[in-house]
């Protein structure tokens, strides 16, 4: 059975997703934990009614950003994680803190990388006319919104999307897509081959939105 730790800072919907797919599909893991750095985070309620172990680690309590990563990765170890799963966690990580759980630290982030990194992604996808945005499933590396892509979804720009409507077109897929792809990572199914991510079986990685 392995360990899945979850690290959100606010309602943590993807972490919610994670929860409800590993319970029933019958993953060979469980989620052992959601750490936040925020104590009002609302995901923490949720975790805490399914029986989940929490933790926080205030990221206003350190005086730098290498101390409190460092605080947050003995907390992330006290559940010997095989996955450190990113669900809206904001917070830039140290490179040390990457290369402490590399090939084990995930994320999901709401743009068809390496299209859009950083913040307000739909809205920049509208302003760029692009016909298509969506999000990517990725491992996560020193360099902010980059690593090597798990897997995407891909959801039609409307003519008539705001940003909001768009952001919630993705978020929809991005709870398909994340789970599926932590899925695959417990089950050993992906494969790592010069800076790609390849599903052994040949499952196909893009989830296609209509």
């Amino acid at each position: 059975m392995k360990n899945i730790v979850v690290l959100i800072s606010g309602r943590g919907s993807n972490m919610e997703a994670i929860v409800r797919r590993c319970a029933g599909e019958g993953w060979p893991a469980r989620v052992a934990a959601v750490i936040s750095n925020r104590a009002d985070a609302a995901g923490l309620v949720f975790a805490r009614e399914q029986g989940i172990a929490t933790a926080v680690v205030e990221h206003r309590a350190f005086a730098s950003r290498e101390a409190f990563d460092a605080a947050l990765a003995n907390a992330i170890d006290a559940y010997a994680p095989d996955v450190v799963a990113l669900a809206g966690f904001m917070r830039i990580l140290t490179a040390a803190f990457v290369q402490r759980f590399d090939g084990r630290l995930v994320n999901i982030h709401p743009s068809l990388l390496p299209l859009f990194p950083g913040l307000h992604t739909h809205a920049r996808a509208i302003e760029a006319g692009c016909k298509v945005a969506g999000a990517t499933v990725h491992f996560v590396t020193g360099d902010l919104d980059h690593g090597p892509i798990i897997a995407q979804a891909v959801v039609p720009v409307l003519a008539v999307d705001t940003e909001a409507s768009l952001a919630a077109r993705v978020l929809e897929q991005e709870h398909v897509l994340y789970p599926r792809a932590i899925r695959w990572l417990v089950e050993g199914k992906l494969e790592r081959r010069d800076g790609r991510v390849v599903h052994r079986a040949g499952e196909s990685q893009l989830l296609e939105a209509r």
